[in-house]
């Protein structure tokens, strides 16, 4: 094959490229549409087994389901007699059918956990990644809470192999959902209370270096660099084009952050998605530009694509070794929201001034997240249990709390359970949400809570246990007659989604927090049942309250100079340096959780690729790709702690307590039927709740308020437009509605 066929041979690879990526599509489409079928379908199977007369045979013939994918759905229309379904033995299977994902297995024993009527509020317990981590925050896809049948939950094999985990996984309708690990028996569990032998978090002794930084506007060619603005001409905007304006003019620039005109999507039509197009943009070739390689240990520092907060990295040809420039979307710290690049400017400089008060030694790094990690460090103790360094988790217990410990709640929920027209859509949004649940975290090796373990403790040993910062493997029932939203999140498609079933009866497995097992045992409208069959509890600690006490402390010095500055550049300024701050505990929490690691580079074209690649775009030059190289030793890595703080807000979107007002606030503290979504840390429902706020971590600020008749969404998109006309009706009646 000569280089002429070559080259006509990969045109034709790029145009089969667009097909596939067509056909993905329409096939994810279609599949869509199926799931949401059969969701609808399982919804109305749900709904007909409420009738006392309902059997199972007669909805079976009229959904096209069997009678077992029935029974699975609604288990109180099971045909076989209560004295043989008692009778049979434990260990006893029913042999598999066509409608089911998994042969069932024996379920495990578990032992209910005492319901806390006594108490009303959730406890207080408490996002990651690798480069930059704006999708911590980022929703999944708003999916309807699905009904959950307790006769589908299974479980493996106790142990086929040393250290290999059984899987628990529930049924909806006739499909299997995601399969959650668990925990085995002997020595491959207790490696799951274990840590990372010689791995601690350590105070470092070493300051990190400030780098050359400078504010582009992309759309405009105006560039800040110290005190200067300039303009700029960026020809076609490539790469190498604005590290070569921008070095002439500011030689020893370091980090370019764009504050506005996204160069990274020009010519995104051109591709089939947006992460195509700027991995394109970032690996257009340049004669003096080559992709960085990365210094020391980092040798495949590369690119990291990302759809909308790119990092470039690049390092001149001549020495590729040598000094290296980021080009960088300065939103991973903030939406500017039309700010030029001189406010933007101004805005790190009262960022670093504020966070200067609480750290004499404090550097912003390239992202929030970096920027947090680094804080956190300098704040671990050099006196006391934890001087030398907190232990670092095992991995496979870091692998257990990936799988099992989700982030912020997404759910939208669908007529019937809401009325088709709403009174009205009121957004109640929790001000900076996660700095409220830092004050308790989990440290040291846990202590692991079998069933049996939990069934011999006291009732206030047990009640301790659960209200400590811990991690539940459960078996849950919903209570007969629940109106309610769903309180406990259940495993659902897809690699980290999870659904909140809230339909009478209903049964599944899964994995929470303490603080939302908590909140269902002792929430102010019905306990729910839980079964405890498993469970991690960790010693009370306080590993990361001083970082973000000294971060809330930052965060209400801005909060409070955005509204009192008498300069209006300035007050922009201080409000995106708050919004910053935010970010910093919000992205340091999330890198906390420490996904397996994602890598990337290039290498040329003719070259042999590393293995196990994933080539995210190709040119005449390089190939650019990334892979995953599992879970590092990571000195700084704590799941434990991200998913403390992501449960205990989870727990507070449904009930907590203003002890200050003597109120609780919460979904829970609204009407059924009143719910309509939530998002992360914000709940819609359907009037004014009339809740107190005073502008403090955790409280609920009204964001939006459209008034009805509104139709109910039932998709997100639908809901996105309806919270921004309920924010813009509430900003043009209001002097506030800000956050």
């Amino acid at each position: 094959m000569d280089r002429q066929t070559y080259n006509a041979r990969l045109a034709d690879l790029r145009e089969l490229r667009g097909e596939v990526a067509q056909a993905e599509k329409a096939v994810a489409a279609a599949q869509a549409t199926l799931d949401k079928l059969t969701a609808q379908r399982a919804r109305r199977v749900a709904e007909l087994a409420g009738y006392e007369k309902a059997q199972a045979a007669p909805i079976a013939k009229a959904s096209g389901l069997s009678v077992a994918a029935v029974v699975r759905i609604a288990p109180l229309l099971d045909p076989t007699p209560a004295a043989v379904r008692e009778a049979r033995p434990a260990a006893e299977a029913p042999a598999p059918t066509a409608d089911t994902a998994t042969p069932p297995q024996p379920e495990p024993v578990g032992t209910a956990a005492p319901a806390m009527t006594t108490a009303v509020a959730a406890p207080q317990p408490t996002p990651a990644v690798e480069e930059p981590t704006p999708v911590v925050e980022a929703p999944a896809a708003v999916s309807a809470a699905l009904p959950v049948s307790a006769a589908a939950v299974a479980r493996g094999p106790r142990e086929t192999e040393p250290g290999v985990q059984a899987p628990s996984s529930t049924v909806v309708g006739d499909g299997e959902v995601r399969v959650l690990p668990w925990i085995p028996e002997g020595p491959a569990g207790d490696r799951f209370a274990a840590v990372t032998s010689g791995l601690v978090s350590k105070r470092p002794n070493f300051v990190q270096q400030a780098r050359a930084t400078v504010f582009l506007d992309a759309a405009t060619g105006d560039l800040v660099a110290r005190d200067h603005t300039l303009r700029l001409s960026l020809g076609a905007k490539t790469p190498g084009e604005i590290l070569d304006a921008v070095l002439a003019t500011a030689p020893g620039t370091e980090r370019i952050y764009i504050t506005d005109g996204a160069p990274w999507h020009l010519g995104a039509e051109r591709y089939s998605t947006l992460k195509d197009a700027v991995a394109a943009w970032l690996n257009i070739p340049s004669e003096r530009w080559t992709t960085a390689t990365g210094r020391g240990k980092d040798k495949l520092a590369g690119h990291f694509v990302h759809q909308r907060q790119p990092v470039g990295r690049y390092a001149p040809t001549a020495a590729p070794d040598g000094d290296m420039v980021e080009i960088r979307s300065v939103g991973e710290w903030f939406d500017p929201d039309g700010a030029d690049p001189a406010i933007v400017r101004d805005a790190f400089r009262l960022l670093w001034q504020a966070l200067r008060r609480h750290w004499d030694d404090v550097v912003l790094m390239g992202s929030p997240s970096q920027t947090g990690r680094d804080l956190w460090s300098r704040t671990i103790p050099t006196k006391g249990k934890w001087a030398g360094g907190y232990p670092v988790m095992s991995e496979e217990l870091r692998g257990l709390l990936h799988a099992t410990a989700g982030q912020g709640r997404t759910e939208l929920v669908l007529p019937p359970r809401v009325p088709a027209e709403l009174p009205a859509l009121v957004e109640y949004d929790r001000t900076f949400a996660y700095a409220k649940h830092t004050w308790k975290s989990g440290v040291g090796a846990p202590q692991r809570i079998t069933a049996a373990r939990f069934a011999a403790l006291p009732e206030k040993e047990q009640v301790k246990a659960l209200m400590s910062c811990s991690h539940w493997h459960v078996r849950v029932t919903v209570p007969q007659g629940w109106e309610h939203v769903g309180l406990l999140p259940a495993p659902a498609p897809g690699e980290r989604n999870w659904v909140y079933p809230a339909t009478g009866g209903t049964q599944f497995t899964t994995w929470a927090g303490g603080a939302e097992v908590y909140t269902a045992l002792s929430n102010p409208i019905a306990p729910w049942r839980i079964e405890v069959l498993d469970g991690l509890v960790w010693e009370d600690g306080k590993p990361i309250d001083d970082w973000a006490k000294q971060l809330k402390s930052a965060w209400a010095d801005l909060t409070n100079l955005s509204t009192v500055h008498g300069d209006e550049r300035q007050r922009t300024a201080a409000y995106l340096a708050s919004r910053a701050v935010r970010s910093i505990l919000l992205f340091g929490i999330g890198g906390f959780a420490q996904r397996p690691r994602t890598v990337g580079g290039s290498t040329p074209v003719g070259e042999p690729l590393p293995a196990g690649v994933e080539i995210l775009g190709q040119d005449d030059r390089v190939v650019t790709w990334q892979r995953s190289t599992g879970f590092s030793r990571d000195p700084y890595a704590h799941p434990e702690w991200a998913a403390g703080v992501w449960s205990g807000a989870r727990a507070a979107l449904l009930s907590m307590k203003m002890r200050e007002d003597n109120v609780s606030v919460g979904a829970l503290h609204v009407p059924a039927g009143s719910v309509v979504a939530f998002r992360t840390d914000a709940v819609y429902v359907t009037a004014d709740a009339s809740w107190p706020y005073h502008g403090q971590p955790g409280e609920y600020l009204m964001k939006g308020h459209l008034p009805g008749p509104v139709p109910a969404p039932t998709t997100e998109e639908e809901l996105l437009a309806l919270r921004d006309q309920g924010r813009a009706h509430l900003a043009a009646h209001t002097a506030g509605g800000s956050r």
